[in-house]
């Protein structure tokens, strides 16, 4: 499974995050994802590379071509940290929220 930091990393790079929403349609091969971007096949090769390091995507073998698609477990190391900080965002505006309440039922008008 892919922590965070390295997961992130690899996401970090905007052709790589355009290969990783391409698979986010479905499995491709290298061929299939490099017809549609404005990148070299050994580019691509080159960048799932670095994603399936990272713990983002799995390939398997066709025949001759490998085929990729995302890891979903490689995303757990991924929203888990920022399921830390909704946590902490969530509690924040609901206390907002609630606090608010109060003081618009006993003044009658908004902070």
């Amino acid at each position: 499974m892919a922590n965070s930091s390295t997961a992130l990393s690899a996401l970090a790079d905007p052709t790589r995050r355009e290969v990783f929403e391409r698979l986010a349609s479905g499995s491709a091969s290298v061929g299939e994802i490099a017809s549609q971007l404005p990148v070299s096949r050994p580019a691509v090769s080159q960048h799932l590379k670095v994603l399936k390091e990272a713990g983002l995507v799995l390939d398997r073998a066709e025949g001759t071509r490998r085929v990729y698609r995302i890891d979903p477990a490689g995303l757990g190391a991924i929203r888990a940290w920022l399921d830390q900080f909704w946590a902490v965002a969530l509690d924040a505006f609901k206390a907002e929220v609630e606090g608010g309440d109060i003081a618009i039922r006993k003044t009658g008008k908004h902070k």
